[in-house]
């Protein structure tokens, strides 16, 4: 699925902006700064309480569905053929909600070497932008 346009690129590309710039409201930055490829974004189970919450862009959808398993943000940009710039200001909406949480790999967290399979993981979603 091709977020970018309705129509292909080669046609008119100025309409590649359109899209992103859309679900983003217009941000160009995430609001936070410690995200990064090899961020590991976990969607969260709502608290009972918590109504839906409304006004989810498809994107922030895909993203809450994909990330019930832990996935780098890299790979979620790549899923969605998104920008890792669009795709961090999305995953930043979903934190603020308290519906996802973000936290370095574990190796990465405990100080440790980061694990080849992660990286591998990292390289292939970059691949697939």
């Amino acid at each position: 699925m091709n977020h970018w346009a309705d129509e292909s690129l080669d046609e008119d590309p100025d309409d590649s902006f359109v899209r992103p710039y859309t679900i983003t409201h217009g941000r160009t930055a995430s609001a936070r700064d410690d995200l990064n490829l090899i961020t590991v974004i976990t969607t969260l189970a709502p608290p009972e309480n918590q109504p839906t919450i409304r006004g989810l862009e498809p994107e922030h959808r895909l993203i809450l569905e994909q990330c019930r398993r832990p996935a780098a943000l890299a790979e979620v940009a790549s899923v969605l053929n998104l920008p890792v710039a669009v795709t961090k200001i999305l995953i930043s909406d979903l934190i603020t909600w308290g519906v996802v949480s973000a936290r370095p790999p574990l190796a990465v967290a405990v100080g440790q070497r980061p694990d080849m399979t992660i990286l591998q993981a990292v390289r292939d979603g970059l691949q697939r932008l």
